[in-house]
Protein backbone atom coordinates (compact mmCIF):
# COMPACT_ATOMS: atom_id res chain seq x y z
CA UNK A 1 0.00 0.00 0.00
CA UNK A 2 0.92 3.52 -0.88
CA UNK A 3 0.15 4.97 3.12
CA UNK A 4 -0.09 3.33 6.41
CA UNK A 5 -3.50 2.90 7.85
CA UNK A 6 -4.98 0.77 10.02
CA UNK A 7 -5.31 -2.92 8.25
CA UNK A 8 -7.71 -4.51 10.50
CA UNK A 9 -9.88 -1.65 10.81
CA UNK A 10 -10.04 -1.66 6.49
CA UNK A 11 -10.74 -5.24 6.25
CA UNK A 12 -13.65 -5.00 8.18
CA UNK A 13 -14.79 -1.66 5.96
CA UNK A 14 -14.57 -4.51 3.02
CA UNK A 15 -16.41 -6.71 4.70
CA UNK A 16 -19.58 -4.50 5.28
CA UNK A 17 -19.17 -3.70 2.09
CA UNK A 18 -18.83 -7.16 0.37
CA UNK A 19 -22.14 -7.90 2.60
CA UNK A 20 -23.95 -5.63 0.50
CA UNK A 21 -22.84 -7.02 -2.97
CA UNK A 22 -25.10 -9.02 -4.85
CA UNK A 23 -24.27 -12.34 -6.52
CA UNK A 24 -22.24 -12.58 -9.33
CA UNK A 25 -24.52 -13.39 -13.04
CA UNK A 26 -21.29 -15.12 -14.45
CA UNK A 27 -23.67 -15.19 -17.72
CA UNK A 28 -22.03 -12.19 -18.30
CA UNK A 29 -18.63 -12.52 -17.04
CA UNK A 30 -19.19 -10.82 -13.70
CA UNK A 31 -16.22 -12.43 -11.02
CA UNK A 32 -15.60 -10.77 -8.22
CA UNK A 33 -12.07 -9.73 -6.62
CA UNK A 34 -11.01 -11.71 -3.23
CA UNK A 35 -11.25 -9.51 -0.38
CA UNK A 36 -7.54 -8.57 0.42
CA UNK A 37 -7.02 -7.71 -3.08
CA UNK A 38 -9.92 -5.22 -2.51
CA UNK A 39 -8.33 -3.58 0.35
CA UNK A 40 -5.32 -2.89 -1.61
CA UNK A 41 -6.95 -1.69 -4.92
CA UNK A 42 -9.35 0.64 -3.33
CA UNK A 43 -6.37 2.35 -1.01
CA UNK A 44 -4.60 2.44 -4.52
CA UNK A 45 -7.68 3.86 -6.25
CA UNK A 46 -8.02 6.11 -3.42
CA UNK A 47 -4.56 7.86 -3.73
CA UNK A 48 -4.47 7.87 -7.70
CA UNK A 49 -7.83 9.47 -7.71
CA UNK A 50 -7.42 11.63 -4.82
CA UNK A 51 -9.42 15.06 -5.71
CA UNK A 52 -10.91 13.90 -8.97
CA UNK A 53 -14.19 13.12 -10.29
CA UNK A 54 -14.24 9.71 -11.18
CA UNK A 55 -16.28 7.66 -13.01
CA UNK A 56 -16.56 3.47 -12.95
CA UNK A 57 -17.78 2.10 -16.40
CA UNK A 58 -18.92 -1.13 -14.55
CA UNK A 59 -18.30 -2.66 -11.12
CA UNK A 60 -19.25 -5.64 -10.20
CA UNK A 61 -16.78 -5.47 -7.48
CA UNK A 62 -17.85 -2.34 -5.78
CA UNK A 63 -14.10 -0.88 -5.12
CA UNK A 64 -16.28 2.11 -6.12
CA UNK A 65 -18.01 1.64 -2.90
CA UNK A 66 -14.90 0.87 -0.84
CA UNK A 67 -13.22 3.76 -1.85
CA UNK A 68 -16.25 6.08 -0.60
CA UNK A 69 -16.41 4.00 2.74
CA UNK A 70 -13.08 4.09 3.93
CA UNK A 71 -12.66 7.82 3.68
CA UNK A 72 -16.11 8.23 5.48
CA UNK A 73 -14.97 6.28 7.77
CA UNK A 74 -11.42 7.89 8.32
CA UNK A 75 -9.44 4.72 7.58
CA UNK A 76 -7.68 7.11 4.83
CA UNK A 77 -7.64 10.75 4.76
CA UNK A 78 -7.91 11.30 0.36
CA UNK A 79 -10.10 10.22 -2.60
CA UNK A 80 -12.13 11.15 -5.37
CA UNK A 81 -13.83 14.48 -5.35
CA UNK A 82 -16.84 12.60 -7.05
CA UNK A 83 -17.57 9.06 -7.54
CA UNK A 84 -20.20 7.64 -10.25
CA UNK A 85 -21.16 4.03 -11.56
CA UNK A 86 -21.98 3.55 -14.55
CA UNK A 87 -23.42 -0.23 -14.56
CA UNK A 88 -26.13 -2.21 -16.72
CA UNK A 89 -27.09 -4.49 -13.99
CA UNK A 90 -29.66 -2.65 -11.48
CA UNK A 91 -28.72 -5.45 -8.89
CA UNK A 92 -25.84 -3.26 -8.79
CA UNK A 93 -27.01 -0.06 -9.02
CA UNK A 94 -29.18 -0.43 -6.39
CA UNK A 95 -26.77 -1.97 -3.44
CA UNK A 96 -24.21 1.25 -4.33
CA UNK A 97 -27.16 3.51 -4.05
CA UNK A 98 -28.57 1.92 -0.68
CA UNK A 99 -24.92 1.96 0.92
CA UNK A 100 -24.13 5.23 0.05
CA UNK A 101 -27.95 6.45 1.41
CA UNK A 102 -27.12 4.27 4.67
CA UNK A 103 -23.77 5.64 4.96
CA UNK A 104 -23.85 8.71 4.03
CA UNK A 105 -21.49 8.78 1.16
CA UNK A 106 -22.43 11.93 -0.84
CA UNK A 107 -20.01 11.33 -3.12
CA UNK A 108 -20.89 8.31 -4.56
CA UNK A 109 -24.12 7.25 -6.96
CA UNK A 110 -24.83 5.13 -9.45
CA UNK A 111 -27.31 5.03 -12.90
CA UNK A 112 -27.97 2.46 -15.24
CA UNK A 113 -26.58 1.92 -18.04
CA UNK A 114 -25.49 -0.35 -20.78
CA UNK A 115 -22.12 0.53 -22.78
CA UNK A 116 -23.87 -0.58 -26.20
CA UNK A 117 -25.57 2.71 -26.14
CA UNK A 118 -23.99 5.92 -26.58
CA UNK A 119 -22.18 7.48 -23.28
CA UNK A 120 -24.86 10.97 -21.72
CA UNK A 121 -21.84 12.36 -19.60
CA UNK A 122 -19.01 12.86 -21.94
CA UNK A 123 -16.42 15.28 -20.47
CA UNK A 124 -17.84 15.16 -17.01
CA UNK A 125 -14.91 13.51 -14.86
CA UNK A 126 -11.39 13.14 -14.83
CA UNK A 127 -10.34 9.88 -14.56
CA UNK A 128 -12.33 5.94 -15.04
CA UNK A 129 -12.13 2.90 -13.67
CA UNK A 130 -13.04 -0.06 -15.35
CA UNK A 131 -13.12 -3.77 -14.49
CA UNK A 132 -15.30 -4.63 -18.00
CA UNK A 133 -15.42 -8.68 -19.67
CA UNK A 134 -11.71 -9.85 -20.43
CA UNK A 135 -12.00 -10.88 -23.97
CA UNK A 136 -10.66 -14.26 -23.52
CA UNK A 137 -12.71 -15.03 -27.33
CA UNK A 138 -12.88 -11.52 -28.73
CA UNK A 139 -9.02 -10.25 -28.10
CA UNK A 140 -9.77 -7.94 -26.22
CA UNK A 141 -13.07 -6.23 -27.86
CA UNK A 142 -14.98 -6.54 -24.79
CA UNK A 143 -12.31 -4.43 -22.69
CA UNK A 144 -12.03 -1.72 -25.48
CA UNK A 145 -15.63 -1.08 -25.65
CA UNK A 146 -15.49 0.19 -21.81
CA UNK A 147 -11.91 1.72 -22.56
CA UNK A 148 -14.14 3.72 -24.89
CA UNK A 149 -16.21 4.90 -22.81
CA UNK A 150 -14.08 5.36 -19.99
CA UNK A 151 -12.38 8.05 -22.86
CA UNK A 152 -15.20 9.54 -23.48
CA UNK A 153 -16.02 10.21 -19.69
CA UNK A 154 -12.87 12.37 -19.61
CA UNK A 155 -13.13 13.45 -23.60
CA UNK A 156 -9.61 12.23 -24.20
CA UNK A 157 -8.34 13.87 -21.21
CA UNK A 158 -6.80 12.77 -17.78
CA UNK A 159 -6.36 8.98 -16.70
CA UNK A 160 -7.76 5.81 -16.74
CA UNK A 161 -7.69 2.29 -15.01
CA UNK A 162 -8.23 -0.67 -16.73
CA UNK A 163 -7.82 -4.06 -14.23
CA UNK A 164 -7.37 -7.07 -17.03
CA UNK A 165 -5.96 -10.06 -16.76
CA UNK A 166 -2.72 -10.87 -16.81
CA UNK A 167 -1.43 -14.23 -16.64
CA UNK A 168 1.94 -15.22 -17.98
CA UNK A 169 1.37 -19.18 -18.14
CA UNK A 170 -1.88 -18.21 -21.11
CA UNK A 171 -1.43 -16.62 -24.40
CA UNK A 172 -5.09 -14.80 -24.46
CA UNK A 173 -3.98 -12.22 -21.60
CA UNK A 174 -1.15 -11.47 -23.66
CA UNK A 175 -3.24 -10.65 -26.85
CA UNK A 176 -5.69 -8.88 -25.08
CA UNK A 177 -2.74 -6.42 -23.23
CA UNK A 178 -1.52 -5.80 -26.26
CA UNK A 179 -4.58 -4.96 -28.53
CA UNK A 180 -6.08 -3.05 -25.75
CA UNK A 181 -2.53 -0.88 -25.41
CA UNK A 182 -2.77 -0.31 -29.08
CA UNK A 183 -6.26 0.74 -28.73
CA UNK A 184 -5.35 3.44 -26.14
CA UNK A 185 -2.43 4.51 -28.11
CA UNK A 186 -4.27 5.40 -31.30
CA UNK A 187 -6.93 7.51 -29.22
CA UNK A 188 -3.86 9.11 -27.80
CA UNK A 189 -3.11 7.40 -24.46
CA UNK A 190 0.09 6.00 -23.02
CA UNK A 191 0.79 3.47 -20.48
CA UNK A 192 2.20 5.45 -17.55
CA UNK A 193 1.88 2.35 -14.97
CA UNK A 194 1.31 -1.22 -14.72
CA UNK A 195 1.07 -3.12 -11.65
CA UNK A 196 1.07 -7.28 -13.11
CA UNK A 197 -0.57 -10.61 -11.34
CA UNK A 198 -1.78 -8.23 -8.65
CA UNK A 199 -5.61 -9.29 -8.10
CA UNK A 200 -7.02 -12.71 -7.43
CA UNK A 201 -10.60 -13.73 -7.85
CA UNK A 202 -13.86 -16.00 -7.23
CA UNK A 203 -13.83 -18.00 -10.61
CA UNK A 204 -14.58 -21.53 -9.81
CA UNK A 205 -12.86 -22.39 -13.15
CA UNK A 206 -9.78 -20.79 -13.39
CA UNK A 207 -8.85 -19.82 -9.38
CA UNK A 208 -5.58 -19.26 -10.13
CA UNK A 209 -6.02 -16.38 -12.74
CA UNK A 210 -4.98 -12.75 -12.18
CA UNK A 211 -5.58 -9.59 -13.38
CA UNK A 212 -3.59 -6.40 -13.24
CA UNK A 213 -3.56 -2.54 -13.14
CA UNK A 214 -2.97 -1.13 -16.63
CA UNK A 215 -3.04 2.79 -15.97
CA UNK A 216 -3.32 5.06 -18.70
CA UNK A 217 -2.63 8.86 -19.38
CA UNK A 218 -3.13 11.30 -22.09
CA UNK A 219 -0.25 12.47 -24.23
CA UNK A 220 -0.21 16.22 -23.89
CA UNK A 221 -2.27 18.17 -26.35
CA UNK A 222 -4.60 15.28 -26.78
CA UNK A 223 -7.31 17.55 -25.29
CA UNK A 224 -7.59 18.98 -28.84
CA UNK A 225 -9.54 15.80 -29.59
CA UNK A 226 -13.76 15.86 -29.44
CA UNK A 227 -15.31 12.96 -28.40
CA UNK A 228 -18.96 11.83 -29.52
CA UNK A 229 -20.62 9.05 -28.53
CA UNK A 230 -22.13 6.57 -30.65
CA UNK A 231 -24.07 3.27 -29.73
CA UNK A 232 -21.92 0.37 -30.10
CA UNK A 233 -23.50 -1.28 -33.24
CA UNK A 234 -20.81 -3.09 -35.27
CA UNK A 235 -21.39 -7.10 -35.11
CA UNK A 236 -17.69 -7.30 -34.69
CA UNK A 237 -17.15 -5.47 -31.71
CA UNK A 238 -19.81 -7.62 -29.85
CA UNK A 239 -19.22 -11.20 -31.23
CA UNK A 240 -18.32 -13.01 -28.14
CA UNK A 241 -18.67 -9.81 -25.72
CA UNK A 242 -18.71 -12.29 -22.86
CA UNK A 243 -17.25 -15.01 -23.49
CA UNK A 244 -17.17 -17.77 -26.50
CA UNK A 245 -20.92 -17.00 -28.86
CA UNK A 246 -22.09 -14.72 -25.86
CA UNK A 247 -23.17 -11.80 -27.80
CA UNK A 248 -25.22 -8.79 -26.02
CA UNK A 249 -28.65 -9.81 -25.98
CA UNK A 250 -29.65 -7.82 -22.97
CA UNK A 251 -29.85 -4.07 -22.64
CA UNK A 252 -30.82 -4.22 -18.31
CA UNK A 253 -30.52 -6.54 -15.58
CA UNK A 254 -33.04 -5.61 -13.76
CA UNK A 255 -33.71 -5.92 -9.34
CA UNK A 256 -36.69 -8.32 -8.83
CA UNK A 257 -36.68 -7.87 -5.78
CA UNK A 258 -34.91 -5.94 -2.85
CA UNK A 259 -32.57 -8.50 -1.45
CA UNK A 260 -30.43 -8.08 1.62
CA UNK A 261 -26.86 -9.62 0.95
CA UNK A 262 -25.76 -10.10 4.50
CA UNK A 263 -28.48 -12.42 5.41
CA UNK A 264 -29.23 -15.99 4.09
CA UNK A 265 -32.12 -15.60 1.44
CA UNK A 266 -35.26 -17.74 2.46
CA UNK A 267 -35.06 -20.30 -0.56
CA UNK A 268 -31.74 -21.71 0.97
CA UNK A 269 -33.44 -22.89 4.22
CA UNK A 270 -36.13 -24.75 5.92
CA UNK A 271 -37.03 -25.56 9.51
CA UNK A 272 -37.72 -28.76 11.25
CA UNK A 273 -38.89 -28.17 14.25
CA UNK A 274 -38.56 -30.33 17.37
CA UNK A 275 -42.47 -32.10 16.54
CA UNK A 276 -41.67 -32.51 13.47
CA UNK A 277 -38.37 -34.15 13.95
CA UNK A 278 -39.83 -36.63 16.07
CA UNK A 279 -42.21 -37.92 13.59
CA UNK A 280 -39.68 -38.06 11.06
Amino acid sequence: MHNEIDLKAAINAISDVIQNRPRPIREFDQIYMKAGDMVMQSEFVASWANGRKLAFLGDGDAVSVCVAYLRAREIIGYGPSEIKVFDFDERIVGAVNRFAEREGLTALSATLYNCIDPFESVGEFDCFYTNPPWGASNGGASVNAFVQRGIESINYEGHGLVVIADDPGLKWPKVVLSNVQKYAAERGFYVSRMAPELHSYHLDDNPTLKSCNLVLSSVPGNEDRSASSVKLVSAERLKNFYGRSAEPRVRYVKEKSRVDYGKAHDSEYAFVGFEEENNV
